[in-house]
């Protein structure tokens, strides 16, 4: 399957309809390619799900496999250092579409979020105008890649 998605830098949760909320626990068994790990909590459900992505930013190829709690935990065992943590909540545009909104590592030093909005094609992505506070495009920006915050975060835990 294919995901298409804008990425973008905000402040914090936006003041919009809140559509589904849980947090997240992700690790990476491999960066290139992406091989990850996560765990979803909400107050319906826990799922866990391995997700193989293909290269791009805007544009590219991702697998997602459900997995049974057991597998899931023998693969967290294989991980180096402990999951990334999000707090993870989707809320409903205007135009019908869904901001998914995730604030990463939240009450540590390295913390950041962002929002992402997904499209069907990427004209409609291209084609999206985003609201105002929805200025600081990351989309093509690597550094905020979840891979890449894996690997810093790893490298400064382990002192690499």
């Amino acid at each position: 399957m294919q995901e298409i998605e804008r990425k973008f830098l905000i402040e914090e949760f936006p003041d919009l309809p809140l559509l589904e909320e849980a947090e997240a626990f992700q690790g990476y068994l491999s960066v290139e390619p992406v091989v990850r790990i996560r765990k979803k909590v909400s107050k319906e459900k826990t799922s866990y799900v391995l997700c193989f992505k293909g290269k791009g930013r805007l544009c590219r190829k991702e697998i997602e496999l459900d997995l049974p709690k057991e597998t899931f935990d023998e693969l967290e065992e294989l991980l180096e250092i402990p999951m990334i943590r999000k707090e993870y909540r989707v809320y409903a545009l205007g135009d019908g579409r869904r901001l998914e909104c995730s604030w990463v590592d939240r009450g540590e030093p390295t913390a950041f979020l962002y929002a992402e909005v997904e499209f069907p094609s990427v004209e409609e992505a291209l084609a999206f105008q985003p609201p105002e506070w929805l200025s600081n495009e990351v989309t093509e920006d690597s550094y905020y890649s979840m891979s890449q915050y894996w690997m810093r975060k790893k490298a400064s835990l382990l002192g690499k």
